[in-house]
């Protein structure tokens, strides 16, 4: 009963903190004094018209970060916006009504790179693709707005989810008709029945043991749902969903509640009450061990954030030398294209191996934390299967 007690409550307390440093900041509160600021720094530079130099920093977080519309070779398809607003109610339009930032609608605009400059706003407090309330050009702070817009990496996700039930479907009925099991599979089975043969016998087995086919159907979903989302995520022109650090958030919540009502007494004991350690050493180690139970989730968190966000970045960096050795020299820029273009193909190449490992690292340790949770009942069984 006691360490039931304890998992509802390091669930919820975990749950609570990732929830807050996930959330995204869709309403905007207590923004007046900016609001009055920004009234001058609007009438200021409308005729200007500028030829900017290519921003690096705006392209990489323009990919990297979620958008309200797709962008393919130079044409822009865009997406359903869905706000809610207390003062103003539902809205829905589509996010070209925004001219990519350059007019208002219905009273509400999106904020892009070039109008957070033009208004002079804290890029602190303000950031792309936000889309906030306004009054006669100015920033709204009376009115809350909420986003539940259809973004890219919603529809993205939506989709790499439509695909992977359509194929497990049609995989399954083939094996309910008895192809793969009386005969040789075929099409897609043949492609992944290897794949879940081997997170089976190399993930599961070793790290659950008997309880393989308990958890198996949570590890396939996890792998094939995270490697389904890093493919598509290398389409050009596509969002980079296992790249938000909301999604990697989500899947490490669900990853910590399943490890949590996996664990037992035994293992709660052994972070409570260490055996074999001296009192003094408790102490530190007590805190400690409490920790890594918080620890090893977010380790799942960051990894895959961090490792799908690196190789996209990396892959922009390699195709923009093109147009940095360009605005130099004419010349530089062709000279430069050979060897961006090599080496942009070979991290992307790298970029496919990735997409496999990423997967392949999340679902092998969330194996490896589910069957320390349970490893004193492990061992229980085994001893007492030996004794017998």
């Amino acid at each position: 009963m006691r360490s039931r007690l304890i998992k509802s409550f390091t669930v919820a307390v975990f749950s609570v903190f990732s929830l807050i440093f996930s959330m995204p900041a869709q309403a905007q509160h207590g923004e007046g004094e900016q609001a009055q600021q920004q009234a001058g720094h609007q009438e200021e530079g409308h005729g200007d018209a500028k030829k900017k130099e290519l921003n690096i920093g705006e392209v990489i977080f323009e990919h990297v970060l979620d958008g309200h519309e797709f962008h393919f070779f130079g044409k822009s398809l865009p997406l359903p916006v869905i706000l809610y607003s207390p003062q103003k109610g539902f809205t829905s339009f589509m996010s070209s009504a925004f001219h990519h930032g350059e007019h208002e609608h219905e009273g509400y605009m999106i904020l892009t790179n070039h109008n957070i400059e033009k208004m002079g706003l804290d890029p602190k407090k303000f950031k792309p693709e936000t889309i906030v309330a306004v009054k006669d050009g100015v920033i709204d702070p009376s009115v809350t707005v909420y986003d539940l817009s259809l973004t890219r990496n919603v529809i993205q996700m939506i989709l790499a989810l439509t695909l992977f039930v359509v194929i497990m479907l049609r995989i399954a009925k083939r094996y309910k008709q008895g192809t793969g099991v009386t005969s040789a599979p075929k099409g897609s089975q043949s492609l992944l029945e290897p794949v879940i043969t081997f997170v089976r016998d190399e993930v599961a087995k070793p790290n659950l043991g008997h309880k393989q086919e308990k958890y198996l159907p949570y590890l396939l979903t996890v792998f094939f749902f995270i490697l389904i989302n890093n493919l598509f995520g290398l389409i050009p022109g596509s969002a980079n969903v296992t790249g938000n650090i909301a999604f990697t958030v989500v899947l490490g919540v669900i990853s910590f509640i399943v490890i949590m009502f996996s664990s037992n007494g035994h293992y709660w004991g052994h972070i409570f009450n260490p055996p074999g350690v001296p009192l003094g050493v408790k102490f530190i180690l007590v805190p400690v061990e409490f920790l890594s139970v918080f620890i090893k989730p977010f380790a799942l968190i960051i990894r895959l954030f961090a490792n799908m966000v690196a190789g996209h970045i990396i892959i922009i960096c390699l195709v923009s030398l093109i147009f940095i050795a360009g605005q130099l020299n004419t010349t530089a820029g062709w000279a430069a294209s050979p060897f961006s273009i090599g080496f942009t193909v070979f991290i992307y190449m790298i970029e496919v191996l990735v997409a496999f490992l990423q997967a392949f690292i999340f679902t092998m340790l969330t194996a490896v934390f589910i069957g320390q949770a349970f490893e004193g009942e492990h061992h229980h069984d085994e001893a007492h299967a030996a004794h017998h």
